[in-house]
């Protein structure tokens, strides 16, 4: 199979599994709201930021860094050493996982009163703990088959995962439905971890079922330990990135109300506007995004295996394509979203706020769209570290946006800030990639 093969299956694959899994999501939040009501709903939205961050300074930079690590050493026919990073890695954010559980549920009380500002997240955090040792292991293992370039068992544990949630929260609610047991919102933070245990044990399955990784014992990782420094080099990076990511969205969902009663608005005008662009505006225009997300996954350790090979002019040929397609997609979506933005955002959310927006925020899908598949070039090719710096100066543009643009232009503010962020993110990494390529070319 060639790569431009492998990557079409790859994607097709990934983006099937990521509408199917969207669509679940959105009738769950439907169930959810409706069991426990909006108020129980947003304490668990409140944990989210918290799942995240610890997610992302656990595994999220390892996931990736083993996806690049493994595709160069399966492009060097030495599956064995790619064995040795899976084993590794799995001792690594297990091992992270273990100290995050250990951390979180010390210090859950003085997060919940001092961070979230909310002292019944206490006990939602103490649950929420467990999880993270299990979606290591998951996270992992979905590293180094898309290192492979094998999305079949990603794609299904990620399915796995979803259904679990969903169907443990589902049953366990109607057993104490019918026996007069009354189960709190802490009942849906137990089904993340019924999710991330059920999804594990499919990963671990899939793994120790592959006769080539029964030769080797999870308990030599002790022989691996070399492998550590490759992929803390290159995760390091990926992960502050994910991290800072993770900053800038609770101080924006914080500061973007705030500043909006500075620049005029009542509270509850701020929070509506707020509600309306991240509930309404946003999820359209990322909607499309499910395509390109999975090309970018796809994208890295494709980009990987081709520069072991120094396959100079198939990676020229291969980064100026899905620029190409990208870009075309992204202009597509913005057409669209220009012509029929106010109709979208009347008829579905019965809202002319979410169709202004629409139509202010569909400037920046060519861009946006694009940025997801530059950046996994960039940290297929190995500068993570760049990456890292062009996403901080992104997120930069967006806190200097919140904090000096929306008191005096409003909510128009941070959307143009959004665009501009984007922009800066597009042209530092089209700078790059064409002198990358000059200089392969040279």
């Amino acid at each position: 199979m060639t790569h431009k093969q492998a990557i079409m299956k790859g994607t097709f694959i990934l983006t099937l599994t990521g509408f199917a899994t969207r669509f679940m999501g959105f009738f769950y939040r439907i169930f959810l709201s409706h069991t426990f009501g909006e108020e129980c709903v947003g304490l668990y939205q409140l944990v989210s930021p918290i799942y995240t961050l610890c997610f992302s300074l656990t595994s999220a930079g390892i996931e990736l860094a083993l996806s690049r690590c493994v595709a160069t050493r399966i492009a060097q026919g030495q599956p064995k050493e790619a064995r040795k990073l899976l084993y590794t890695s799995l001792f690594l954010t297990v091992t992270a996982s273990c100290i995050t559980t250990l951390l979180l549920q010390q210090n859950a009380v003085s997060i919940s009163q001092t961070f979230l500002q909310e002292p019944r997240c206490t006990d939602l955090l103490i649950i929420l703990s467990y999880v993270f040792p299990f979606s290591s292991i998951h996270s992992c293992i979905c590293g180094y088959y898309f290192g492979l370039k094998q999305t079949k068992i990603p794609a299904v544990s990620q399915l796995i995962e979803q259904t679990a949630r969903i169907a443990s929260v589902y049953f366990i609610y109607l057993y104490g439905e019918r026996n007069g047991i009354h189960f709190g919102i802490s009942l849906a933070v137990a089904g993340l971890i019924a999710g991330e245990i059920t999804s594990s044990l499919f990963c671990l399955r899939s793994i120790y079922g592959n006769k080539e990784f029964s030769k080797l014992s999870l308990f030599s990782l002790q022989k691996y330990f070399k492998y550590g420094r490759e992929l803390i080099t290159l995760s390091l990076p990926l992960t502050g990135n994910r991290v800072l990511l993770n900053i800038l969205q609770s101080i924006e969902a914080v500061s973007i109300p705030v500043k909006l009663q500075t620049y005029g608005m009542s509270l509850k005008d701020s929070l509506s506007a707020y509600g309306v662009l991240t509930g309404m505006a946003l999820p359209c225009i990322l909607f499309p995004s499910a395509i390109t997300n999975s090309i970018s996954t796809m994208l890295l350790p494709t980009v990987a295996e081709i520069q072991a090979l120094n396959n100079r002019k198939e990676l020229t040929n291969l980064i100026k394509k899905v620029s190409y397609s990208c870009i075309f997609l992204g202009s597509i979506c913005c057409v669209a979203l220009l012509a029929f933005g106010k109709w979208i955002g009347i008829f579905l959310f019965d809202s002319s706020m979410a169709g202004d927006f629409i139509i202010t925020l569909a400037w920046i899908c060519p861009f946006l769209y694009t940025n997801n598949t530059f950046i996994s070039i960039i940290n297929g090719i190995g500068k993570t570290t760049l990456s890292f710096a062009i996403n901080s100066v992104s997120l930069s543009i967006r806190i200097f946006c919140v904090f000096f643009l929306i008191p005096v232009l409003g909510i128009q503010g941070y959307l143009w800030g959004l665009l501009a962020s984007q922009l800066s993110t597009f042209f530092f990494c089209l700078l790059y990639l064409s002198h990358f390529l000059h200089k392969s070319q040279t």
